[in-house]
C-alpha cells in the first residue's frame, strides 16, 4: 500500500491525467484535419492566467482555472480567425510561431516574472489537505496520511474532469457536429460544396481545443506549484502533437494512449537518460514506417469489437444443437 501511495508515483499519475487532457485538446483540433502546434501556447496562457489570478488577486482556484481556459479560448480567436484558410504544414508553422510569440511575451512581462517564472502557486493538494484537516481528518484514515489523502483527492478530481472530456468527445463523434468535423477532415472541399460551413466548424474545433489546453495548463500550474517559460517551449508543442501521432488521431482513445505512453517512457528510460531522445526518434521512425495511423484506429476498435462479441455468439451456437438432442 505504501508503495502505491508513494508521493512520486501519485505525482506521475497526476501528470498522466493532465497529459491525457492535453491529448483530448489536440484530438479536438485534429478532428477537422487542422494540424496545430499552438496547444502549448494555449496551455501556457491558461497556466499563467490561473496562477496570476490565485497568486496576486486571491481568486479561488476553482474559479481561476476555468477563467484560464476562457482566456486561452479568447486568444485562439486572435490566431484562429486569420489562419482558418491555412492548411497542413502552413497552419502548423503559423501556430508554432504563435506559441513562440506567447512565450517571448511571457519572458518580457513583469507580472509573469520573466525567465524566473512564477513560484509558490497555490497547490490543489495542499488546499484539499487543509480542507480534510478542518473536517477532523488531520490524523488521516486507515493508515493513509492527510497529505496522501489530499493527493488522492486531486487525482480523483483530475480523473473526473478527464472522464467528462472523454464522454464529451465520444458524444461529439456521433453527433451532427462530429459528422461535420469528420466530413471536413476527409475532404474539406467536398464538405464545402455539400453545404457545410467549413470556416465555422474549423474555428469551433480550434476554440474547443484551445479551451481544453488552457484548462490543462491551469491544472498543471496548481499541481506543480511552479511554471516558467521553458515549460511551454517548442518541445512541449511537439510532445502534445506526438500524443496523437503515436496513439492515433482517428478516435479519442488514440491520444489518450499516446499521452500515457509518452508520460511513462521518460520514467522507464531513466537508466538511459543520454539515449532517451535517440530512443524516442527510433520509436517514431518505426511508427511512421509500419503504422502511420497510430496504435489505435477505427479498424483496431472494430477488430476488437468483433473478437470480443464473436466468442459469446459462437458459444451460443454450439449450445443450440446440444439442447436439441436433449
Amino acid at each position: 500500500m505504501d508503495f502505491l501511495l508513494n508521493p512520486y508515483y501519485l505525482q506521475i499519475l497526476m501528470f498522466i491525467i493532465i497529459n491525457a487532457i492535453l491529448g483530448i485538446s489536440i484530438y479536438l483540433t485534429l478532428s477537422t484535419g487542422q494540424l496545430s502546434l499552438g496547444n502549448a501556447g494555449f496551455m501556457s496562457i491558461g497556466a499563467y492566467v490561473s496562477a496570476i489570478l490565485t497568486l496576486k488577486a486571491g481568486v479561488p482556484l476553482y474559479v481561476a482555472v476555468p477563467i484560464g481556459g476562457a482566456a486561452a479560448c479568447l486568444m485562439a480567436a486572435v490566431i484562429g480567425i486569420p489562419t482558418t484558410r491555412l492548411r497542413g504544414i502552413y497552419l502548423a508553422i503559423a501556430t508554432l510561431g504563435f506559441g513562440e510569440v506567447v512565450r517571448v511575451i511571457i519572458l518580457n512581462l513583469g507580472i509573469t516574472n520573466g525567465a524566473l517564472g512564477l513560484s509558490g502557486i497555490p497547490s490543489m493538494s495542499v488546499m484539499l489537505s487543509k480542507g480534510l484537516t478542518s473536517l477532523g481528518l488531520a490524523a488521516g484514515i486507515g493508515g493513509i496520511s492527510v497529505r496522501q489523502l489530499g493527493s488522492i483527492s486531486v487525482i480523483l478530481i483530475l480523473a473526473l474532469i478527464l472522464g467528462f472530456l472523454v464522454f464529451f468527445a465520444l458524444r461529439l463523434s456521433t453527433s451532427r457536429l462530429g459528422r461535420a468535423f469528420a466530413a471536413i477532415k476527409a475532404d474539406e472541399h467536398a464538405a464545402e460544396v455539400s453545404g457545410i460551413d467549413t470556416r465555422y466548424y474549423k474555428l469551433l474545433a480550434f476554440f474547443m481545443g484551445a479551451f481544453v489546453a488552457g484548462i490543462a495548463g491551469g491544472l498543471a500550474a496548481h499541481v506543480t506549484f511552479y511554471i516558467g517559460p521553458k515549460d511551454f517551449a517548442y518541445h512541449r508543442a511537439v510532445e502534445i502533437l506526438l500524443f496523437a501521432v503515436l496513439g492515433g488521431s482517428d478516435v479519442v482513445w488514440g491520444p489518450l494512449l499516446g499521452s500515457v505512453i509518452l508520460t511513462l517512457l521518460p520514467e522507464v528510460l531513466r537508466f538511459a537518460t543520454e539515449y532517451r531522445e535517440m530512443i524516442y526518434g527510433g520509436i517514431l521512425v518505426v511508427m511512421m514506417a509500419f503504422r502511420p495511423q497510430g496504435l489505435i484506429s477505427e479498424d483496431t476498435l472494430r477488430f476488437w469489437q468483433r473478437k470480443l462479441t464473436a466468442r459469446p455468439l459462437a458459444s451460443k451456437q454450439e449450445e443450440l444443437p446440444r439442447r436439441a438432442t436433449k
